[in-house]
C-alpha cells in the first residue's frame, strides 16, 4: 500500500469511528432521556433558593407535566410563600420545533406571554431559567452529541458527553452531562456560555424507587458568576395520574381550573 493510499485509509477509519462514536453519544442521551416512561408526572417539591451570604428562602410549587401532540408540557403551580402564591407558569412544545410560554402573575392581574429574548432571564428569582425549566425536556435532536470520555463520578462509571446546540441563538454555547453507564441516570450537568466559561451546574442526587422508577428526590442548580443555587426537594411524585388537559391552557393560569 503506498502513502496516499495509506492516508485515505487512515482518513476512511477515523471518520467511520467519529461517526459511530457520534451516533453511540446520541444512542446515550436518548436512553437517558428516556429512561423514565410515564403518560404524565405529577409532584409537590420544596424549592430552596440559597443567596451568596448563604441566607435561604423557601417556595412550594405543584408541577405537571404530560406529552401533547407537539412535544413536552408542563405547568408550574406556586403555593407557598404568599407573596407568590397563585404564579403559575406554563411552557409547551410548539409545531415548529420551539417553545411557547406564558406567566400569570396575581400582582399583575394578567397572563403575559415570555418573548423569547426572556428566555435565559431568571425564573421568578430562582437560578433556573425560563430555557432551563423547558430544558428538562428537550429533544435531543437540537444538539450535536459527542462522547468526550469516561470516567468515574461519586463512585460510578459515567460516560461524559459534550451537547452543541444546533441553534446558535440557545442560551448555552455548550453543555457535559455526566450519565452513569449502567443505569443512564443523569448525575450532572454543567452549561457553559459563549466565553467558553461554566455558567451553571445542574447536579441530581438522592436517587429513590418511585413506582419502579429511579427519581431525583433533588435537583440543585448553581450560578456560578454570582455564587448562588437553587435546590429543588421533592416531596411528592406521582407518575401516570390523570391530568386534565384543559390543565395545559394559558386559560388555566388565570383561573386555576381547568376547562371541562
Amino acid at each position: 500500500m503506498n502513502r496516499f493510499s495509506a492516508l485515505i485509509s487512515a482518513v476512511i477509519f477515523l471518520f467511520g469511528a467519529a461517526a459511530v462514536y457520534a451516533l453511540d453519544a446520541n444512542a446515550i442521551m436518548t436512553s437517558a432521556k428516556n429512561r423514565v416512561k410515564s403518560d404524565t408526572v405529577s409532584s409537590r417539591s420544596r424549592m430552596v433558593i440559597t443567596a451568596k451570604d448563604g441566607s435561604t428562602t423557601e417556595r412550594v410549587i405543584d408541577q405537571y407535566s404530560k406529552d401533547g401532540p407537539n412535544g413536552a408540557r408542563t405547568v408550574i403551580v406556586f403555593q407557598r410563600p404568599a407573596n407568590v402564591a397563585g404564579s403559575r407558569f406554563l411552557t409547551m412544545d410548539n409545531d415548529k420545533g420551539g417553545t411557547d410560554q406564558w406567566i400569570f402573575l396575581p400582582s399583575l392581574g394578567r397572563i403575559r406571554r415570555i418573548a423569547s429574548s426572556e428566555s435565559g432571564g431568571n425564573f421568578m428569582g430562582t437560578d433556573f431559567s425560563y430555557d432551563d425549566i423547558s430544558s428538562m425536556d428537550r429533544d435531543i435532536s437540537l444538539d450535536t452529541h459527542t462522547i468526550l470520555n469516561e470516567e468515574m463520578f461519586n463512585g460510578k462509571n459515567c460516560y461524559v458527553i459534550q451537547s452543541i446546540p444546533k441553534d446558535t441563538s440557545y442560551q448555552y454555547a455548550k453543555t457535559i452531562t455526566w450519565i452513569d453507564k449502567e443505569s443512564y441516570l443523569i448525575y450532572k450537568a454543567d452549561m457553559y456560555n459563549r466565553r467558553n466559561e461554566i455558567a451553571k451546574i445542574m447536579e441530581m442526587a438522592d436517587f429513590k424507587d418511585v413506582q419502579g422508577r429511579l427519581t431525583p428526590m433533588q435537583t440543585k442548580i448553581s450560578t456560578a458568576a454570582a455564587g448562588t443555587s437553587t435546590t429543588i426537594f421533592m416531596e411528592i411524585m406521582k407518575y401516570d395520574d390523570p391530568i386534565p388537559e384543559g390543565v395545559f391552557t394559558p386559560a388555566y393560569l388565570e383561573t386555576g381550573r381547568a376547562a371541562r
